[in-house]
């Protein structure tokens, strides 16, 4: 697994230790109990219950091990607003308009550990979150998409 750092607003970070929590606290339990039932079964060498139960287990413990791994590599977004007011920073939600059109977009920039593009929250690593990182207010980008280049102004920061 990579040691490197994961980039968290303060509510993604409570969202993963709420999740180590119910995974370590509830889910845990609930397969060692399916393990214990399918045992109680009998044989478990043709024990299907069994098999299943042990698979869960398996995912269930990567799973541990990769929220403890962000958890631990985590740095907020919020300790990162270093950078000016007028710059696209982590963090920040920026407002940026398609140059010759009307069309207006807002997106939040974050980690990618809490993307959701569907509600505007886009990658530090993905090609706009790095076209635009760094910019400032009024500034025009570059983002090269599948479809060609398209060009953008920054019109506010949020």
């Amino acid at each position: 697994m990579s040691n490197n750092t994961v980039y968290l607003t303060k509510e993604g970070y409570e969202k993963l230790e709420s999740e180590l929590d119910y995974l370590i606290n509830v889910r845990r339990k609930e397969v060692a109990d399916q393990i214990a039932e399918a045992k109680a079964e009998g044989d478990i060498s043709e024990n299907a219950g069994y098999d299943e139960a042990k698979n869960a287990q398996a995912f269930l413990e990567g799973r541990i091990r990769e929220v403890e791994n962000r958890i631990r590599n985590a740095q907020l977004i919020d300790e990162m607003a270093d950078m000016p007011a007028n710059v696209v920073a982590l963090g920040r939600t920026v407002v940026v308009k398609e140059v010759g059109t009307d069309l207006e977009e807002t997106y939040a920039i974050v980690g990618s550990v809490e993307v959701d593009p569907k509600n505007g929250r886009i990658s530090n690593e993905s090609p706009m979150g790095k076209a635009l990182l760094g910019k400032k207010i009024g500034e025009k980008v570059t983002v090269k998409t599948p479809s060609g280049e398209i060009q953008f102004q920054i019109l506010k920061l949020e």
